[in-house]
C-alpha cells in the first residue's frame, strides 16, 4: 500500500491522446483542463501537444494541469517549413573544424 504524500511530479502528457492524458493525471492525483476545448472531458483522439506545468514540476495533490490541443499563433503547427528565412549559415561541420595543415610538415608516428 503506497503512502499518499502532500506533493506529487507532474507526468509527461504531451504526445498523449486526450483519453489517456486523463487516466495519467488521474493516476497521479492531479486534475486535467484544457483551455482550448471546452468539451475535453468528451475528446478521445486529439493529442497533447502543450501543457502546464512542465513535466517532472513538483505540485501539490489534486492541482490543476493545463493541456492544450493546438498550438497557439505563431506557436508552430504543420505550415510550410521552406524556405527557412534567414538562411542558415553555409559550412556545417567543415566550420567546426580546424583546417588541415600543409601535409608536408605532418610528422607521422611508428606504431
Amino acid at each position: 500500500m503506497s503512502r499518499k504524500t502532500p506533493e506529487v511530479r507532474v507526468p509527461r502528457l504531451v504526445g498523449l491522446m486526450a483519453v489517456d492524458a486523463r487516466e495519467t493525471a488521474r493516476a497521479q492525483g492531479l486534475l486535467l483542463t484544457a483551455p482550448d476545448r471546452p468539451d475535453f472531458h468528451h475528446a478521445v483522439v486529439d493529442y497533447v501537444v502543450r501543457q502546464y506545468p512542465q513535466p517532472g514540476a513538483q505540485v501539490p495533490r489534486e492541482s490543476m494541469v493545463y493541456v492544450w490541443f493546438d498550438f497557439g499563433p505563431g506557436e508552430g503547427g504543420g505550415g510550410v517549413h521552406e524556405p527557412r528565412i534567414p538562411r542558415p549559415p553555409r559550412g556545417g561541420l567543415g566550420r567546426e573544424l580546424d583546417e588541415p595543415g600543409d601535409p608536408s610538415t605532418m610528422v607521422l608516428s611508428s606504431p
